[in-house]
């Protein structure tokens, strides 16, 4: 999902804080802070982690010997009336139930039903009641071959009672027809909107979906309020019929070009995928040579092990693709589709360019993008995610259509390959995404923006890690691992997008290294792709690949909104003496400059606090100490730097 640029400053603090920052110290108060809460035998004991492992779940954070998950395929055969704004569709659901248990019932999301004025999705929201649909209304329900299925609707759930339960091992086919009137703006996520060359249909949450059935909850049935998603994995065959001069851009791979493309777009398709520059594929002229066309056209689209896939439909689009090369000779297709007045150098018109970059850039970095489009779509929703395809505004340019759309392809990663329970967890698929993104703001046409921050959106804050500092002391902001529902508007980015991706930035610049926590996080990335991790996963997986016992800092970090503060509260003769004042520790530098002008760094390590609250640092030589500074280059939030800097009188 896309970032709140009103939070943007935090997000720039990641940004720095991963291409590095220095400056000058600034002069301390005289007087050392007093001690303040920091207590070794807390920080550093015993942690136990939510979710225990075992037989399912190893305990080096990979999937166990006996790791199982249930698969749901999808066929879907939907039209879209456009006069009406009605979406109609016919779907099979194949369910193969790879659990140890037998299932006696189904359960399935219903996510349209959000949008019912009696909804607990509007009960909970602040949103006006205006607009409102009826959700999804179901011409049947049937165990196929044609057997009635006895359900209950919840809300935005269906329970499907089985007169058979599924034993393990097996599988059964569940056929749904059905149709709902599609939202307009207000819905957020999905819906439709104007451009000047017509509708614009942006369709996500389109067909009932699989709860999953996992090992940790069985049935996870969290109601859909508006905070993402939990699904499961498969390979969907699906088709969508539209008025003849709608263009469709779709998840996966589009089957039937002969029959929806003309020979001239079939032809350039074909240059795009051997080009690195964009090519046109269907320029503004030929929409005015397409308006009129009578009847209508499917379009029909494949997408093999994904956990959803979405689309947009619109007889507005201009059309463009580049190839994006990936690993081993692979390669994929990036494309943007939007309405010609988005276009342009100064926008949409580069679209394809920053897709193809953040994609290579990502794929290179942690793991290959696995499938074969990877598309961005300008239209009425802006900042959406789904596997392959983007929703971003078709108003968006420059450098914020930019880190939106690195940010939501980033999101291919995290979490539609890696597919952890974002309405539980959404620290895990926003915090890694605005991590990983950071990368491609630094580098994308040698910098041309990044780092991800400008004169509108940059923080008061100079240095990196300084920004946190007032989340960490309020005590009214929620920790990391608070589920997603749970958390207020305001806490929202700051918690889940960007003490999250600070997190990562600490383990990889200041705990493990470059070196080992790369190697550590690629590998957790691995074992998960296609799965479905908990934080208990994540932690293991990096205290054992990493080669570190980090309970202090998932106690800390994650689990409590600890604070750091470290202080020089003494420097005698050749001797400075160090206290950690905060229950929260990190390894840290401290700085000595000595009368001569040298500047000496020294390194203290965590171990260092494990059985005092203080340290004494010795400095060999006659040079005398002239200065002191704890963490010169502000790569720790430490909240109070009066008390980090000693300076000779």
């Amino acid at each position: 999902m896309r970032p709140s640029f009103v939070q943007a400053g935090a997000l720039a603090l990641i940004a720095v804080a991963l291409s590095g920052c220095g400056g000058e110290p600034r002069q301390a108060a005289p007087a050392p802070a007093p001690h303040g809460t920091f207590n070794p035998l807390a920080t550093f004991a015993p942690l136990a982690l939510p979710d225990p492992a075992g037989p399912t779940r190893a305990a080096d954070g990979a999937p166990g010997p006996a790791y199982w998950q249930n698969r749901a395929d999808y066929r879907i055969d939907a039209a879209i009336d456009p006069k009406n704004a009605v979406l109609a569709a016919d779907e099979t659901i194949t369910y193969t139930n790879n659990s140890p248990d037998t299932l006696d019932a189904l359960w399935l999301q219903l996510d349209q039903n959000a949008y019912k004025k009696d909804s607990r999705a509007h009960a909970f929201s602040t949103r006006a009641a205006t607009g409102m649909t009826d959700g999804y209304v179901f011409d049947s329900v049937e165990i196929a071959p044609g057997q009635k299925a006895e359900s209950v609707i919840a809300d935005a759930r269906m329970q499907v009672r089985l007169a058979q339960p599924l034993k393990p091992h097996a599988r059964l086919a569940l056929h749904i027809r059905y149709h709902f009137t599609i939202p307009g703006e207000f819905g957020g996520r999905m819906g439709h909107g104007a451009s000047k060359r017509g509708e614009i249909y942006d369709l996500a949450q389109w067909y009932p979906r699989m709860a999953v059935y996992d090992d940790l909850r069985g049935w996870d049935t969290l109601p859909y309020l508006a905070s993402e998603f939990y699904l499961e994995y498969g390979d969907f065959d699906y088709s969508v019929t539209v008025p003849a001069d709608m263009l469709v851009a779709g998840s996966g791979e589009l089957v039937n070009p002969e029959q929806v493309l003309t020979p001239a777009e079939r032809d350039r398709l074909a240059k795009a995928r051997l080009s690195d520059a964009t090519v046109t594929i269907r320029g503004a002229q030929e929409l005015t040579n397409r308006a009129g066309l009578q009847g209508t056209r499917t379009w029909h689209f494949k997408m093999a092990s994904t956990r959803d896939v979405s689309f947009s439909a619109s007889a507005a689009f201009v059309w463009d693709a580049a190839r994006i090369r990936l690993a081993g000779g692979k390669t994929a297709l990036a494309m943007s589709f939007y309405p010609p007045e988005a276009g342009g150098a100064a926008a949409w018109g580069r679209s394809t360019e920053y897709l193809k970059d953040s994609v290579e850039n990502f794929s290179r970095r942690w793991l290959p993008y696995p499938w074969p489009n990877a598309i961005n779509v300008g239209g009425p929703v802006s900042g959406m995610e789904y596997p392959g395809i983007l929703f971003d505004g078709m108003d968006e340019k420059g450098k914020v259509l930019f880190w939106v759309t690195a940010h939501e392809i980033g999101h291919s990663w995290f979490p539609m390959i890696v597919g952890s329970n974002e309405r539980r967890d959404p620290w895990i698929d926003e915090g890694f995404n605005t991590f990983i993104d950071t990368f491609e703001s630094d580098e994308f046409n040698h910098g041309e923006y990044g780092p991800k921050r400008d004169a509108e959106f940059s923080p008061k804050d100079r240095y990196p890690a300084d920004g946190i500092v007032s989340l960490l002391s309020d005590p009214a902001a929620p920790i990391v691992l608070t589920p997603g529902d749970l958390v207020q508007e305001k806490y929202r980015h700051p918690v889940s997008y960007y003490k999250s991706a600070l997190g990562l930035v600490l383990l990889r610049e200041r705990i493990l290294g470059p070196e080992r926590f790369d190697w550590a996080f690629r590998k957790f990335i691995r074992d998960w792709a296609f799965r479905h991790p908990a934080p208990s996963d994540f932690f293991r997986a990096m205290d054992s690949a990493g080669g570190e016992e980090l309970n202090w800092f998932w106690r800390g970090w994650y689990m409590n909104n600890w604070t750091f503060d470290m202080a020089v509260t003494g420097v005698k003769g050749r001797e400075v003496t160090v206290a950690n004042l905060d229950p929260l520790v990190l390894p840290a530098t401290v700085e000595i400059g000595l009368r001569g002008g040298r500047k000496l760094r020294v390194e203290l390590p965590v171990e260092t606090w494990l059985r005092k609250t203080s340290t004494v640092i010795r400095v060999d030589g006659k040079e005398a100490i002239a200065s002191v500074v704890i963490d010169p280059d502000h790569a720790l939030p430490d909240k109070d730097r009066r008390n980090n800097v000693w300076v000779m009188k």
